[in-house]
């Protein structure tokens, strides 16, 4: 059918010419959608104070680093070597030094100096060098050895404090009462705009959110804040060029794939969510060549989107926000991130005492973010906008 510039339905043609046309919809043209709240869902708790916390633990480390520039005789003979953290090895200990095939044994610890056999089961030699990753296989206990002394790694607590989001709505008697273009009820359209708006700043505060340095807790006088994702990445953060990770101004796929395999180095958890602003996105996109992009005759329609990306580190959903900045990358393992209502501090909307022709009322919201293993994530930073 051609188009006719007129709505199908009631487009009569006894429509007087000036009667006001004004169809009964009101379009938002701000931006208010929530990505990545969505993407993380529900809770599936409440917080239950506003300084929320939650407990974290490690695994007993199984790598160490060597800390010695010269070794007696030399690198491929040495019997002594020292490391960084002599506590995490014991005697009988099982070490592969750096990529090599040499298996070296522990047979004494004292403080940050190693004694060992190299070369263990007649493996190949290798050479040592300051700051090789040296990596425990395995411990080899004696037959009918008394009971090694207990190890352990200490539960640390983290927390987050909860932030409060509110708006207040006021409507006079007359303006509920009178007829309003698209909408039926002025009051309840006000507070789904103003709920728009929150839900918007509640996303916008769990990426780039702050904490403030003194007091954080907050009180009648001082504003209670929560620490976004952005704040809260240490451990996994990259720079282009920066500590051997890929060089270059703009996103590539290499710099994706380091950036994974870093962070499934450093924990146990998988990246299932790149989440990415505009600039960014496109980068992406553009991981598929136009030479590798086929389309048959009969196609009308040309994609250049990548939605999901799949990697040897984990099959990631690309999670365009336009709140992230722009020359950022974050990588997240969503099962290890929670956005909390406070407990019966959901968003809500409570009516305020009247003192005139007019109906007042407050919406409220306060929730914090619960990011559990900061280095679980990780963040690219300084790319080209």
């Amino acid at each position: 059918m051609a188009f006719s510039g007129k709505a199908t339905f009631g487009a009569g043609a006894d429509l007087p010419e000036l009667m006001e046309d004004v169809a009964d919809l009101v379009s938002v043209v701000s931006p208010y959608e929530t990505p990545l709240l969505a993407h993380l869902g529900d809770a599936r708790r409440a917080a239950m104070s506003t300084v929320h916390e939650w407990m974290e633990d490690t695994l007993l480390p199984n790598n160490d680093t060597v800390n010695q520039g010269t070794f007696t005789p030399n690198a491929q003979d040495a019997t002594s070597i020292t490391v960084n953290n002599g506590v995490r090895f014991q005697v009988g200990d099982m070490l592969r030094p750096g990529n090599a095939t040499e298996v070296i044994q522990v047979t004494a610890v004292v403080g940050n100096v190693l004694t060992v056999v190299r070369r263990y089961g007649n493996t190949p030699a290798s050479a040592l060098s300051n700051g090789l990753r040296l990596t425990i296989i395995s411990n080899a206990a004696l037959e009918g050895a008394e009971a090694p002394a207990s190890r352990f790694t200490n539960r640390t607590r983290k927390q987050n404090f909860t932030q409060i989001f509110t708006a207040t709505v006021d409507v006079s008697g007359t303006m509920r009462a009178v007829r309003q273009h698209g909408v039926d009820d002025e009051l309840e359209y006000q507070k789904q705009e103003r709920l728009r708006e929150m839900l918007r700043d509640l996303e916008n505060a769990v990426i780039n959110g702050a904490s403030g340095a003194t007091n954080p807790q907050g009180n009648a006088s001082t504003r209670r804040s929560m620490n976004g994702i952005v704040r809260q990445i240490a451990t996994n953060t990259f720079t282009p060029g920066v500590n051997g990770f890929p060089a270059g101004t703009d996103l590539t796929e290499p710099m994706v794939n380091a950036a994974l395999r870093s962070i499934w180095e450093q924990s146990s958890g998988r990246v299932d969510t790149i989440v990415v602003n505009g600039n960014q996105k496109r980068r992406i996109n553009q991981f598929i060549p136009t030479s590798a992009r086929h389309f048959g005759g009969s196609e009308r329609s040309l994609s250049e989107m990548v939605g999901v990306y799949e990697s040897d580190f984990g099959v990631c959903r690309v999670v365009l926000s336009r709140w992230v900045p722009g020359d950022s990358v974050l990588l997240l393992d969503s099962s290890r991130i929670e956005v909390l209502p406070l407990v019966g501090r959901g968003f809500h909307y409570k009516p305020l005492a009247t003192v005139g022709d007019n109906t007042p009322g407050q919406l409220l919201g306060e929730y914090t973010l619960e990011f559990r293993n900061e280095n679980a994530h990780g963040v690219v930073r300084g790319l080209a906008l």
